[in-house]
Parts: structure tokens; C-alpha cells; sequence
């Protein structure tokens, strides 16, 4: 166990490990908070039971266990039991939102939405985040039921596609490039990239399109 009262700022010190293994599952079923959340669930528990005597690195020992508790997420289908009053809140986030991309002609943030509902933004990203759709890694075949693997990628591959990506970088100007690093890497909205860009939310969407669009050429005549 790591000692206290260092043991906060020991877990807060390793949180950007979380981030690097859940940036795995990205795009697989389940929002990244969640990912995130069942991520740092694992890191509290190694960090708890981490024995500095055994002469093992803490990433060493950690990752296995972060790892168990993002996949236990897919095992069980990312299934959270959602109370109605969140399901409720949730289709009442979806009218608010159409009304209010109509009334402000661009996509409302969290904080207008929590307004429009008379609620707070916490409930706002509850609600969106519970009722979110969910993967199932099992499937009917001739067989009867099967099971999908998780892919994930290599270290050989991971290396291949971050050279090729470093490559697809030097295609763009400076203020793709801060767009990109904002949306992708820092996990800014549209609103909060438009901000801190001096733009609007469309010129960020129009924008972030054809960026995403250069980059893929771009990696499509190198790969």
C-alpha cells in the first residue's frame, strides 16, 4: 500500500497513466468517462495494494490491474442499471438541445442546456453519460454463441501509426494544427475549441472536417 497522506497525490501523479490505456478502447462502445471512471477505480486499487518491497515498478504492477477493470466494463456489456428519472432527464436533454441549436443556430453547451432544463451540468453529464449505448462483445453464429475479441494494438503498431500520424502533421498549418490538439488530445468541445480559438462553433466543425479529411490523405499516401 502506498503510504498516507501521500497516497491522493500518489494516484492524482498517476493519473495520465488511466488516460494512455483507455485511449485503447476509444471508439468501442463505450463513452471515454466511462472508460475513465472504471480506469481509475483500477488505479486506487493498485495503488492500495501495491508492495514496494517486491521490487516491482508501480506502472509494472498497475497497468494489468487498471486494464481488468476497463475490460470488466465489456464483459459486462458497459450495462449500468439507469434510474427513470435520469432516462427522463435524458430525452429532455435531446428536445432542449434541438431547440436550442435552432434558437442559438449552433450546438448548445452543456452549461445552456442545464440552464434551458433548470438543472445542473453534473446532471447533465450524468444523464448523458448513463444512458449512453452499450457494446455487447457476445453474438449468435452457426455454432450457437459467440464472443468478440477486443483488438488491441501492438507496440509495433502503435509506433507505425504515431510516425505516420507525426508525418500527416507536417500537412498542416499552425492553427489546424492547435484544432486538432484541442479536440483530439486536450478533449475540448466544439464551443470550448471556438473560444479559445477566437472562431465560431460552425467555423470549428467546418474546420475539424477537413482537417480530419487532409489528415487521412495525408496518412493514405505515406502508409
Amino acid at each position: 500500500m502506498v503510504d498516507t497522506p501521500s497516497r491522493d497525490e500518489f494516484i492524482e501523479g498517476n493519473l495520465p497513466l488511466v488516460h494512455s490505456l483507455c485511449k485503447r478502447f476509444v471508439g468501442r462502445g463505450i463513452e471515454y468517462d466511462d472508460l475513465y471512471q472504471a480506469g481509475c477505480v483500477g488505479l486506487v486499487k493498485a495503488a492500495d495494494a501495491f508492495d514496494k518491497d517486491r521490487g516491482l515498478c508501480f506502472s509494472t504492477y498497475a497497468v494489468p490491474v487498471i486494464l481488468g477493470e476497463i475490460r470488466r466494463m465489456f464483459r459486462d456489456g458497459g450495462s449500468v442499471k439507469v434510474s427513470r428519472s435520469l432516462k427522463e432527464l435524458s430525452l429532455k436533454i435531446a428536445r432542449a438541445r434541438s431547440v436550442l441549436e435552432i434558437k442559438l443556430s449552433r450546438e448548445p453547451t452543456i452549461c445552456e442546456i442545464a440552464t434551458e432544463l433548470g438543472v445542473t451540468p453534473e446532471e447533465i453529464a450524468e444523464a448523458q453519460s448513463a444512458t449512453q449505448a452499450t457494446v455487447s462483445l457476445t453474438y449468435e453464429n452457426e455454432d450457437g454463441t459467440g464472443e468478440l475479441d477486443i483488438a488491441i494494438s501492438g507496440p509495433e503498431e502503435t509506433l507505425t501509426n504515431k510516425l505516420l500520424l507525426e508525418r500527416a502533421f507536417l500537412n498542416l498549418d499552425d492553427i489546424e494544427q492547435q484544432i486538432i490538439r484541442m479536440r483530439y488530445f486536450e478533449y475540448l468541445t466544439q464551443n470550448e475549441t471556438a473560444l479559445r480559438m477566437g472562431m465560431s462553433q460552425v467555423q470549428v466543425s467546418r474546420a475539424e472536417k477537413k482537417i480530419l479529411l487532409k489528415l487521412r490523405n495525408a496518412i493514405g499516401s505515406v502508409a
